[in-house]
């Protein structure tokens, strides 16, 4: 009998997430492949057989009677690293200022800008590090991660040698997004900046990323100045993504799908004209139910009309001095309760999806023969649980590339 690393057994439900190797549109997205008192086998990082009544001798078995054993969650939109936080500000969005009066008052980007200039790339891994292991115990196994506080070459290659240094040091994989343009910096005007991102920034910058994103929104990066920067990127290999029309719309959607991004996130208010070019050209929405939560809004994305309209849809934390949570599990929640997502929709979109909107989904995103084994089991009887029990935290274990992580 042939001998694994771990098994898995005795599985209330395995939720495999097999399907097509293409970011899940529609119904795919309630098509969770799941296998009832299946176990899973690992041998090293990988996933070598799934099913009912699997016979191997295991160096460690897990029995999972009771629970749900799921891919982990890919978080495919966050600021991993800064430092600058903002609680201050709670007590001034309780006082009805707005996003514009907190900046005017000292807070706002600006204010972890300033912080994350100031500090050392030492200071920005280690505060990144608690970050990321908190969000490793809440069943994230990889995620994206953006610079953006840096508003100047030298900080931004810092936020993103940290990341790569975090990358090749901690369980999570982190894929690094250049979001040079997040903000203009006090010291340019607009027109400078734009060229200082292009000519001075990418070059040097290119070789930490994967992507590129801009955040396209009224008085900050204009459809004209996104496409001109995204196209730059283009050239040096950076993959287009668009913080679009988070407060007003902008055209970011239309630009995301003329552009052919990888993903546009956000969406809040885009047209439906510009969604439905976004489901035509397949460009994933990466919805973010934290941020309009954090900001006290009543307004979500209209995840629904997105879904039965054919565009595929990923979840992600926003994770941000603005919108700070770590965990998938409330982000699934929000999913369903504020966005009417079902339950199999949110989790689709917090795993396979998820993965597709950064580039992983040949590797990580289902429980499949060959991929990568990033599992996690949760004290959960069956899926619907995720969304249902809310508040606590129901990841019972994680494993990350075949290894069991400690906490």
């Amino acid at each position: 009998m042939k001998t694994v690393d771990i098994l898995i057994e005795n599985v209330n439900e395995i939720l495999t997430l097999k399907g097509k190797n293409q970011p899940r549109i529609k119904s795919e997205m309630n098509e969770l492949g799941i296998i009832k008192k299946g176990s899973i086998a690992i041998i090293d990082d990988r996933i070598i057989d799934i099913g009912r009544n699997l016979q191997y001798k295991a160096i460690k078995k897990i029995n999972a009677k009771g629970k749900i054993v799921m891919p982990g969650f890919v978080d495919s939109h966050t600021h991993i690293v800064f430092s600058g936080s903002r609680e201050f500000e709670l007590d001034m969005k309780l006082n009805g200022f707005s996003y514009m009066d907190i900046l005017n008052r000292g807070g706002g980007i600006y204010y972890t800008v300033n912080k994350t200039r100031k500090s050392n790339i030492i200071d920005l891994i280690e505060q990144s590090k608690f970050r990321l292991n908190k969000m490793l115990e809440y069943g994230t196994t990889t995620c994206e991660g953006k610079s953006g506080y840096g508003l100047n070459l030298e900080t931004e290659l810092k936020i993103l040698k940290a990341q790569k240094i975090l990358n090749d040091s901690h369980p999570i994989d982190i894929i690094s997004t250049f979001l040079g343009a997040h903000a203009i910096p006090n010291e340019y005007k607009i027109d400078d900046y734009v060229d200082l991102i292009i000519n001075d920034m990418m070059p040097q910058v290119s070789k930490y990323s994967k992507f590129c994103d801009v955040f396209c929104e009224k008085g900050v990066f204009n459809v004209l100045q996104a496409k001109i920067i995204l196209n730059a990127g283009k050239k040096l290999g950076l993959i287009p993504k668009i913080h679009a029309d988070e407060i007003v719309d902008t055209g970011g959607a239309a630009l995301a799908a003329e552009l052919k991004a990888i993903s546009a996130d956000h969406l809040l208010r885009s047209s439906k004209d510009g969604l439905k070019l976004m489901a035509k050209k397949g460009i994933i929405g990466v919805l973010l139910p934290a941020t309009p939560f954090s900001l006290m809004m009543k307004e979500y994305a209209n995840a629904r009309y997105m879904i039965d309209n054919g565009i595929p849809v990923a979840i992600a934390t926003d994770l941000n001095p603005n919108c700070w949570t770590e965990s998938m599990q409330f982000i699934i929640q929000l999913a369903c309760l504020n966005m009417k997502m079902t339950p199999a929709e949110a989790i689709t979109a917090a795993t396979f999806n998820a993965s597709c909107a950064i580039g992983e989904n040949n590797k990580i995103g289902s429980i499949e023969i060959g991929k990568q084994a990033d599992i996690i089991i949760l004290d959960c009887p069956n899926y619907m649980f995720i969304p249902y029990h809310f508040g606590i935290n129901l990841v019972n274990k994680v494993i990350k590339k075949g290894k069991m992580i400690n906490f």
